[in-house]
């Protein structure tokens, strides 16, 4: 469907090493993070076979290759520039091609620009827009579940400026690989109760100024088309809160909320293959866009899903009837996954098959035995404020309580009700809280998980004699439409798409969602409603011609994680409203992982270990280790090593070693200071670097870099003062 973000960011990468190898043979040479960019969207082979010798890791020990040109693919950091440093001063290669994934901080680029060694071998130098890794065709993360408490923890308020920097850098890279310079809006709550509510205000408007100063530096963007401008919409976890607690029945967010699926770099299922044949083994299976059988059904209700997978596999039967008998038995799962295991011809959709009749065989297994049939229709009412007759729902209390009597409900589940039902009711008072955690079997340190819900904007509890405010729904449900008889355990729909919906028809309210920059035709949203000639596709395009996709991009970035009936609410607004629209976020949240999360915001942040907090890395000292002296040569120093940069100060009067045994060439003066902690250096940095996050630079030998302009002062979010 339309363009794929995994697709374009692999185009970016192999296209850069395809311009700068030129049909000669080079050595690629990545880092710890810039490979795992790599990796998710390439595999090896498609380097390899553009003209690239070998891929090498900058912190790994490699050999000397004096007489190869390397193209060095890295993360911006301060102890990778300590490694490239110590490489060119080693003259470990002939010379160096640097291609950064984001910007380079101003500091660490003048300790390169400074010196006279670099200046002689760098031969290139260009910053690409790839510091995200994309999921799906349309699904992009940053890997950072560190996010959420950075936004939400009252304890990191310092953190927060350098981490917003840090995301409008990277969705400013996700726009411009897109080709889009977006009108940007943001979600500003009606009746916000939570310090945090001015999260998406702030962080649209960081992210505003990055993109114009990308366009400032870089007059080429946005490229020519023919799409309607695009939009960025940033929104955050407060918007919607039922989204990460409610049981979803589709088959990708079914399987992530109730199965043990690892999700790290890659996403994969532990499962015995040919189970009950001799070859039978453990194996993690991966869950990627490779996998047709998961793209196909992932967004299908579960039902659905296991009617689609039995009917292809009967009709693979049908097509190969020497595979079974007139006697087999194609109408349970269990029998079909029996008969898989005889037919080791077609492995690979064998064990496709295998695995997702595996997966769906456990998710309704789990949803018979934990009562979510009898759960469901409670969630639903809760979530929406309405039964399935589109009435105000009756006895919900009951209902609750008598759930979390049964034993077949487990303590998370518990939790989970108790959790929705308080924002359905919009808070209670303390004391019925206690009551429904005593009945419910459950710690009072979830107590706790309750309260925190509140730093997300979430009302859990009101005084006795408070005077409650009747608080419309961001999205008021339409109560005249008919729920269809088979979808009353789906009525509740993320707040996204409903989001989503009302922008594609230019209606979408610009006091909750208002501009950065407020449009100066104040009609363009209804004219965009209406639709654009220029995204309909021609009525005249042949079934041979390839017609342009001319659809406008619509990119949503949710603050503090999104949940997979989020992404697939993006996915069906793109085909129903003929639009392309791109779910971004810091990292996808699973129920479990929400409610962890939100426990988490009262624990002492130290506990956290958040990776901004860390003492920052150093380069490995093995790559300022001195070669051995030749034969009969006075003995240096003990140890065989040169400190590292921030270590000991070499003996003055005496001079440094040449690089790699070579004559010395001149040297920056003195050795570089130690990083300083990033809380530290987080006060005396600025929204902006000295230029925009994802400019390209030229050459280092053929333009004066540009002098750095001057930082105004801002105060925490990067406003400006005064």
């Amino acid at each position: 469907m339309g363009t794929s973000v995994i697709d374009e960011q692999r185009d970016i990468i192999i296209n850069t090493i395809k311009n700068i190898t030129a049909g000669d043979w080079k050595i690629l040479v990545v880092d710890n993070d810039s490979k795992k960019i790599i990796d998710n969207v390439t595999k090896e082979d498609d380097i390899l076979n553009h003209n690239i010798a070998n891929i090498e890791r900058i912190e790994e020990r490699r050999d000397m290759n004096p007489t190869m040109d390397a193209i060095y693919i890295l993360s911006p950091q301060s102890h990778i520039v300590d490694c490239l440093m110590a490489d060119i001063e080693r003259r470990r290669y002939q010379r160096y091609f640097l291609v950064w994934t984001t910007v380079l901080d101003p500091q660490l680029r003048r300790r390169i620009d400074s010196s006279p060694l670099a200046k002689q071998q760098i031969a290139g130098f260009e910053t690409l827009s790839i510091d995200y890794f994309p999921r799906e065709s349309h699904l992009i993360t940053f890997r950072d579940p560190w996010s959420f408490p950075i936004l939400y923890h009252p304890a990191c308020n310092g953190l927060i400026r350098k981490h917003m920097q840090d995301l409008a850098q990277k969705i400013t890279g996700l726009c411009v690989t897109l080709g889009e310079y977006p009108k940007v809006r943001y979600y500003r709550p009606p009746n916000p109760i939570h310090e945090a509510s001015v999260l998406s205000s702030h962080l649209a408007r960081f992210v505003s100024e990055e993109l114009d100063e990308y366009a400032q530096w870089n007059p080429n963007f946005p490229p020519p088309s023919s799409r309607p401008q695009g939009v960025l919409i940033v929104t955050d976890r407060s918007m919607d809160l039922m989204a990460p607690l409610i049981h979803e029945f589709t088959y990708q967010a079914m399987a992530h909320d109730l199965l043990p699926i690892k999700d790290g770099d890659k996403t994969t299922f532990h499962m015995t293959v040919n189970e009950g044949s001799p070859d039978a083994e453990e194996k993690d299976m991966e869950l990627t866009e490779k996998d047709k059988v998961w793209v196909e059904n992932r967004h299908r209700h579960m039902k659905d899903t296991i009617d689609k997978l039995m009917s292809d596999f009967q009709r693979f039967l049908d097509e190969n009837p020497h595979f079974t008998n007139s006697n087999s038995d194609t109408t349970s799962l269990n029998a079909i996954k029996d008969m898989m295991a005889g037919l080791p011809q077609f492995q690979e959709m064998k064990e496709a098959y295998s695995l997702h009749l595996t997966m769906a065989q456990e998710c309704m297994n789990i949803f018979q035995h934990h009562k979510l049939s009898e759960m469901s229709p409670t969630e639903q009412d809760m979530a929406t404020g309405l039964d399935e007759d589109n009435r105000k729902p009756k006895n919900v209390l009951d209902t609750v309580v008598r759930l979390l009597d049964d034993d077949a409900v487990t303590q998370s589940d518990r939790l989970r009700l108790i959790m929705m039902y308080l924002l359905y009711r919009d808070g209670v008072i303390p004391e019925d809280v206690k009551r429904l955690l005593a009945h419910a079997a459950l710690p009072p340190q979830d107590g706790e998980v309750i309260s925190n819900m509140e730093l997300l904007g979430g009302r859990m509890t009101h005084g006795l004699k408070d005077i409650r405010k009747d608080i419309q729904p961001l999205f008021p449900v339409n109560t005249k439409a008919p729920i269809a008889e088979d979808n009353y355990m789906s009525r509740f729909n993320p707040a996204v798409k409903t989001m989503l919906e009302y922008l594609c028809r230019g209606a979408l309210d610009q006091t909750a969602f208002p501009y950065v920059k407020p449009p100066l035709d104040p009609n363009e949203d209804a004219l965009i409603g209406q639709g654009s000639l220029r995204a309909a596709k021609p009525s005249w395009a042949g079934a041979g011609r390839r017609v342009v996709d001319n659809r406008q991009r619509i990119i949503v970035f949710m603050a503090g994680g999104a949940t997979f009936s989020e992404s697939r609410a993006c996915y069906e607004v793109s085909a129903a409203m003929n639009r392309d629209v791109f779910l971004a976020t810091s990292h996808m949240l699973t129920p479990q992982l929400f409610v962890r999360q939100v426990g988490d915001l009262s624990v002492d942040k130290r506990r956290l270990d958040i990776p901004m907090e860390r003492p920052p890395p150093r380069a490995p000292a093995h790559l300022f280790e001195r070669p051995a002296p030749p034969m009969g040569a006075p003995p240096g120093p003990p140890g065989g090593q040169r400190p590292p940069p921030g270590g000991a100060q070499r003996v003055p009067g005496r001079p440094p070693p040449g690089p790699g045994g070579l004559p010395g060439g001149p040297r920056p003066g003195g050795q570089p200071a130690a990083p300083a902690p990033p809380t530290q250096a987080m006060g005396n940095m600025s929204l902006h670097t000295s230029k925009p996050s994802n400019a390209s630079d030229a050459s280092t030998g053929s333009k004066p870099h540009k002098l750095e302009k001057e930082k105004k002062k801002r105060n925490i979010f990067g406003m400006k003062k005064g």
